[in-house]
């Protein structure tokens, strides 16, 4: 399995310049540390066309968010949320696109 961890710099928030360069290298980093070290178990399981891929972003109360967006096993989003969890990040909601109120 290859595992990819994005960092999305760009939020819907602007945090001044210096603290910006700040968020952004912390969440690099910890992208980086994401993908080398907590999901490192996923590396090479299954098929090697099997593949995850992660988005990290703040959220505007500057914690870390985090969100799947391939289609994936359920063992494995599970182990996502499991391992992200205990880092302290959230579930990144995203709003579905082109669905009303009246359509739920």
């Amino acid at each position: 399995m290859t595992v990819t961890v994005l960092a999305i710099l760009e939020t819907d928030f602007k945090p001044e310049k210096n603290l910006a360069k700040v968020m952004n290298d912390r969440l690099m980093r910890t992208a980086r540390d994401l993908q080398e070290v907590h999901f490192k178990p996923l590396s090479g399981r299954g098929f090697s066309s099997d593949d995850l891929v992660v988005y990290i972003s703040y959220n505007p109360k500057y914690k870390i968010r985090f969100r799947i967006v391939n289609d994936v096993p359920a063992d494995i989003e599970y182990f996502v949320a499991e391992c992200c969890g205990r880092l302290g990040y959230i579930l990144w909601k995203a709003n579905a696109i082109g669905v009303s109120r009246a359509d739920l």
